[in-house]
């Protein structure tokens, strides 16, 4: 049997703890006697909790147990969480994290304390919740050369935009029903604005790319400016709007940011909808990879790290290898990446845009149903470097959207 603990009692934490002890018989098929929970760690007391007796408040009391081979670590931010994390690599106990914004901050620095120490640490739900993505890419995809990562990476905004497209509602309603129902925080900015997938996003073009990309070089765009008329222009053309964390390698750099995108019809992230998330990967020789589930949630972000904490376990004594080094890789700047435009603005202005657009116009959209009173034009760009765009229309003043857009396939 493997003796655990477990940093933060919280709803992931508690989440971890539930699916080992339900899921006891299975884990016991490969992990003889299974993985046991010795040690909760959490600042707060637990008395109504069956765990309650496993509850302690001081670290070292989990750190000086030489029982202890493996902890979670879900608390969140990024101390103590690193502080905590470091000295349990340090005395060979493995680390399985959810903790996004701890492993991009620190990835690099923990995966080496862990290899000199002989243990592991892992972040399988760091990323994508309950769904298998990052030790596929590692392992089922070791032999790939992955030139590309996109993905609906926040079920938050998908559920958001989903609701708008549906239903025509505003993002101000959708917001309000999303906090009603537990898929938004009373604070949104991390997910409506983008932060959340630009973290993931961090951590997958890292992987991809065996270097650091740090997340505060990442454009970061959210869907506050997203209306319910970019739904009818896009619907009535062919495509929905989704937030999307896109990472591409070009040459000796990677072109990454985060932004709501049109996504065509026939696309396959097209139907991920609701609060799932749908990830694909670009192999050389694979092509194509699409990975698709439930991006959060108490126990299928709880699975994720119990299928860590089960993978450390079988290889006690050892490091699982992840390459990502401190070196940092070279990020495109934004007004260099290669992008097409759905542009939406005042009817007035639409001669002044045409203007300032001449040679990089692909298509004026017409509106056969646009909402009641809304006086506006759309139209659809060439792809071009970003800044040629952005410079173009910098003194028209009525710009109400710009919004980039996937390719539809010949």
């Amino acid at each position: 049997m493997i003796q655990a603990a477990v940093f933060g009692f919280g709803n992931i934490g508690s989440g971890v703890v539930a699916v080992l002890e339900e899921n006891r018989e299975q884990i016991a098929r490969v992990i003889p006697g299974g993985i046991a929970v010795k040690y909760i760690l959490d600042i707060r007391d637990f008395p109504d909790s069956p765990y309650a007796d496993r509850i302690v408040h001081d670290v070292d009391v989990i750190l000086n147990d030489p029982e202890i081979s493996v902890v979670c670590e879900t608390m969140g931010g990024k101390e103590p969480a690193y502080t905590f994390s470091r000295r349990a690599l340090e005395r060979g106990i493995s680390v399985c994290s959810s903790n996004k914004e701890l492993v991009e901050a620190f990835g690099p620095k923990l995966l080496a304390a862990a290899a000199e120490h002989h243990c592991s640490y892992l972040f399988e739900a760091s990323v994508g919740g309950g769904i298998p993505l990052i030790t596929p890419m590692l392992n089922c995809l070791v032999q790939e050369k992955i030139t590309e990562v996109m993905g609906i990476l926040n079920g938050t905004t998908n559920y958001m935009l989903t609701k708008m497209q549906h239903c025509g509602a505003d993002y101000g309603k959708v917001l309000q029903e999303a906090q009603e129902l537990g898929y938004a925080e009373r604070d949104p900015r991390a997910d409506v604005e983008g932060h959340d997938t630009g973290r993931k996003i961090a951590i997958l073009s890292s992987l991809m790319c065996g270097k650091t990309v740090r997340y505060d070089e990442i454009s970061c765009e959210g869907i506050t400016k997203i209306t319910p008329e970019d739904f009818v222009f896009a619907a009535q053309h062919g495509y929905t709007i989704r937030l999307l964390g896109m990472s591409r390698l070009q040459e000796d750099a990677v072109s990454v940011l985060t932004a709501p995108f049109l996504v065509p019809e026939g696309h396959p992230l097209y139907g991920v909808t609701d609060v799932f998330n749908g990830v694909l990967v670009h192999g050389t020789m694979v092509d194509d990879v699409m990975f698709y589930g439930r991006g959060a949630g108490k126990l299928p972000t709880g699975s994720a790290v119990a299928a860590d904490m089960i993978l450390a376990s079988r290889n006690i004594g050892s490091t699982v290898p992840i390459a990502w080094s401190e070196e940092l890789m070279p990020v495109v700047p934004a007004g260099e990446r290669i992008s097409a435009f759905f542009i939406r603005g005042d009817k007035a202005q639409e001669e002044a845009v045409l203007k300032a657009l001449d040679g990089k116009l692909e298509a004026v959209w017409e509106a056969e149903d646009s909402l009641e009173g809304d006086e506006t034009f759309a139209l659809v760009t060439k792809e071009y470097r970003e800044k040629e765009i952005y410079n173009a229309l910098e003194e028209i003043s009525g710009i109400r959207s710009m919004i980039r857009m996937l390719p539809k396939e010949a």
